[in-house]
C-alpha cells in the first residue's frame, strides 16, 4: 500500500492556483475585482501580449499598509468577510484570496499606499518566494503588476492559447466588470493601445450601450421589476436585433457576472415565440436578491451561482423581460438591407388610442375569451381547437376597413393608410411623416399568436390527449423521484404521469397538440430540465413553440394578393397589437422611410 505524505508548501500553492488562475483572464478577473472591493473610483488595465508577458492593474482604493501586503500574501486570508458567515458575503471576492495563488505561478509585484500614510510600500513574490521589501512611491491606491505567468510551469503554459485569444478573454472579463459598476470608470490597454475607456459616475443604459452595442440605445428597452425583495434591472435587445452566438448576453447577480444555465434558460424562455432557435438575443441583466436565497461559492472563480428557489427566479425573470418587450409596442429594430440605404434612421411608432370604429382583422376584438369560446369548452378537444382555429386565425376580411382611405386623418395612423402591393407580398403605405412597407406574412404571423394567446389557446393546448395504451419510459431511480414530485404541475401541462417501479414511469397522457411527438424522448427531455432547473420548464416552451408554428401556418402567406381593405385593417390591428414590431421568428415586420431619407436618395436634399 503506497505511504501517504504530505505534499510540499510550493505544490500546494501551484494546486490551489490551477482553481483559481487558469489563464491570464482568470488572474484579471480576481485584481480587477479586488480593485473594486478597494472602494476604487478609477480602475486601469494595461496587458502586453493578451497578458501572457504583463497584467497590471492600478487602482485608487483603500490601499494596505506594510503588514496588510504581508497577510494578503498568505492563503486564506481575507479583509473582505468581517465574520464567519461565509453564505452572506456582499464583495466580489475575499481580497488574499488570489494573490497568494498567482504569486506561486508568476512573478507578483504589489505596491500600496493607503490614503493617510506618507508613502506607499512595495513587496516582489516570484513563483512563491519573496524576493524583495521595502518603500515604493506611488500615490493613494494600489498597484499589481504579473509578470512571466506560468514561465515555471511549462505543462500551463503550453496549454494556453495565442496572445490574441487571451487578450479577447481578458477584454471580456473588464468589460462584463465594467458593466457591473457604471459608478467606476475604467481604461484598459493592450500593447500601448487603448482599447476601452468609460468615465465614472455613468447611467447604467449608457454605460451597457457604450460596452455592449451602440445600437443597444435605439434597439433596447430598458428593464425594471421587482418582485419581493427582489429586483431586476437592465437592457434588452428587441428580438429583432439578435445575434447567431449568445456570446452577447451578459447575466449579473448581486453585482457579480455569473455564466448560470438557469438564467440563460430563462432568457432563451422569455425571447421563445419571438426568435428563430438558431438567434439570441442581446442583453445585459442585473438581478439583485437577497444574499441568504443564492450561494455564490459554488464554483472556485465564483462564476456560477445557486438559488435556494430556482423556480421563482426564472419565473421572475421571464415575466420582467416578457413585460418590457410587450412595452415596446411595434417597436422593432431595422436594419437596412443595402448599402444605398445608408441614411436611414429607425423611427418607432407609438400606437394610438384603440377606438371603437376601426375594424379589426379577426372576428372579434383583441381580448378575452368570447362567449362562444366559453361554451365550446366544453366540447371535445378537437372541436375546441377547430373552434380556435375558426376565431383567431381567420383571414382578413374586406368588412374591416372601407374600401376609400385617403383623408389626412387616416394618414396620422402611425403606419398609415395603404397605398398598394408589391410582389403580392409587401404592403406599401403612405404616412403622415414617410412610407411604411409591411411584410404581410411576417405581419399576421404575430398577429394570429396574440389572438391565439388572448383568445386561450395555451390552455386549449395544454388539455390532455390520453394515450389507447399507456407508455412505459424506463429512466433513473433519481429522475422518477424528481417527476413523481411534479406529477401535479405536469398534469396542469397536459402530461399525466404515474411511478411504474423505481426506475421508470408509465405515461397516461400528452398534450393533445403533442400526441404526434416521442412520447419516450419528450418525458426524458422533461425529466432532463427538471434535474438542470428544478421545474417543469420544457414542456411549457415546447407549448409555447407549437402555438408559434400553429400561428405561422395559420397567418396570411406571402405572394397573396390583398384589397385595400384587408391592408388597411391589417394596419390597424398592428397598431393596437403588442410586440406587432417583428414575427414570431425576430424578423421585423415593417420599415419606414422618411420624407427626408426619401428626398436624399433621390439627391434633393
Amino acid at each position: 500500500m503506497p505511504t501517504i505524505r504530505r505534499l510540499p508548501e510550493h505544490l500546494v500553492n501551484r494546486i490551489a492556483a490551477g482553481e483559481v488562475v487558469e489563464r491570464p483572464a482568470s488572474a484579471l478577473k480576481e485584481l480587477v475585482e479586488n480593485a473594486i472591493d478597494a472602494g476604487s473610483t478609477q480602475v486601469t488595465v494595461r496587458l502586453a501580449s493578451g497578458g501572457l508577458d504583463m497584467i497590471e492593474v492600478t487602482d485608487d482604493g483603500c490601499g494596505m499598509r506594510p503588514d496588510e501586503i504581508a497577510l494578503a500574501l498568505e492563503r486564506h486570508a481575507t479583509s473582505k468577510l468581517p465574520d464567519e458567515q461565509i453564505e452572506l458575503v456582499a464583495t466580489l471576492g475575499f481580497r488574499g484570496e488570489a494573490l497568494p495563488s498567482i504569486g506561486s505561478v508568476a512573478c507578483l509585484t504589489i505596491e500600496s499606499r493607503p490614503h493617510d500614510a506618507p508613502e506607499g510600500w512595495k513587496s516582489v513574490v516570484d513563483h512563491g518566494e519573496v524576493t524583495m521589501d521595502g518603500p515604493a512611491a506611488l500615490p493613494p491606491g494600489t498597484r499589481i503588476r504579473v509578470e512571466a505567468l506560468f514561465a515555471k510551469v511549462p505543462a500551463r503554459r503550453k496549454f494556453l492559447r495565442s496572445s490574441r485569444s487571451e487578450y479577447a478573454a481578458c477584454l471580456d472579463v473588464v468589460r462584463r466588470l465594467a458593466m457591473a459598476r457604471p459608478d467606476i470608470g475604467f481604461v484598459m490597454e493592450h500593447d500601448g493601445r487603448r482599447v476601452l475607456a468609460v468615465q465614472p459616475r455613468e447611467e447604467l443604459a449608457s454605460r451597457v450601450a457604450r460596452i455592449v452595442a451602440r445600437e443597444l440605445a435605439e434597439d433596447g428597452v430598458l428593464i425594471g421589476a421587482e418582485r419581493g425583495p427582489c429586483r431586476l434591472t437592465g437592457v434588452a435587445g428587441l428580438p429583432t436585433y439578435n445575434r447567431g452566438v449568445a456570446d452577447h448576453q451578459y447575466l449579473f447577480v448581486n453585482g457579480r457576472p455569473v455564466k448560470d444555465r438557469l438564467l440563460t434558460g430563462a432568457v432563451r424562455g422569455a425571447y421563445s415565440d419571438m426568435l428563430a432557435r438558431d438567434r439570441h438575443a442581446v442583453l445585459a441583466l442585473f438581478l439583485e436578491i437577497p444574499p441568504e436565497e443564492v450561494d455564490v461559492n459554488v464554483h472556485p472563480a465564483k462564476t456560477e451561482v445557486r438559488f435556494r428557489d430556482p423556480a421563482f427566479v426564472r419565473g421572475f425573470l421571464v415575466g420582467a423581460l416578457r413585460h418590457a418587450l410587450e412595452g415596446a409596442g411595434q417597436k422593432s429594430a431595422q436594419p437596412p438591407a443595402g448599402a444605398a440605404m445608408e441614411m436611414w434612421k429607425v423611427e418607432p411608432v407609438r400606437a394610438p388610442p384603440v377606438t371603437p370604429s376601426l375594424g379589426t382583422l379577426f372576428a372579434r376584438e383583441y381580448g378575452g375569451p368570447s362567449a362562444r369560446h366559453e361554451a365550446s369548452r366544453v366540447a371535445e378537444s378537437g372541436t375546441v381547437w377547430r373552434s380556435y382555429e375558426a376565431d383567431v386565425m381567420a383571414q382578413p376580411s374586406a368588412r374591416a376597413e372601407p374600401a376609400s382611405e385617403a383623408s389626412e386623418e387616416a394618414l396620422r395612423y402611425p403606419l398609415g393608410v395603404a397605398r398598394g402591393q408589391v410582389a403580392g407580398t409587401y404592403i406599401v403605405a403612405e404616412a403622415e411623416d414617410g412610407l411604411v412597407i409591411v411584410d404581410q406574412h411576417a405581419a399576421h404571423e404575430r398577429l394570429v399568436l396574440e389572438k391565439l394567446k388572448a383568445a386561450g389557446a395555451e390552455e386549449a393546448m395544454n388539455r390532455s390527449q390520453a394515450l389507447l395504451l399507456p407508455e412505459v419510459v424506463d429512466l433513473e431511480e433519481t429522475a422518477c423521484d424528481a417527476l413523481e414530485d411534479k406529477l401535479v404541475d405536469l398534469a396542469r401541462h397536459g402530461l399525466v404521469l404515474e411511478r411504474f417501479g423505481p426506475a421508470a414511469m408509465l405515461v397516461r397522457a400528452v398534450p393533445s397538440v403533442l400526441s404526434r411527438s416521442d412520447v419516450t424522448a419528450l418525458v426524458r427531455d422533461v425529466a432532463d430540465d427538471l434535474a438542470r432547473n428544478g421545474d417543469a420548464l420544457l414542456l411549457g416552451e415546447k407549448l409555447d413553440l407549437v402555438l408559434a408554428t400553429m400561428a405561422c401556418h395559420g397567418s396570411v402567406r406571402a405572394g397573396r394578393a390583398l384589397s385595400v381593405a384587408e391592408m388597411n385593417a391589417l394596419l390597424r390591428e398592428m397598431e393596437r397589437t403588442p410586440r406587432s414590431g417583428q414575427c414570431n421568428h425576430g424578423r421585423p415586420t415593417w420599415v419606414k422611410l422618411a420624407h427626408q431619407d426619401i428626398e436624399k436618395l433621390f439627391g434633393r436634399k
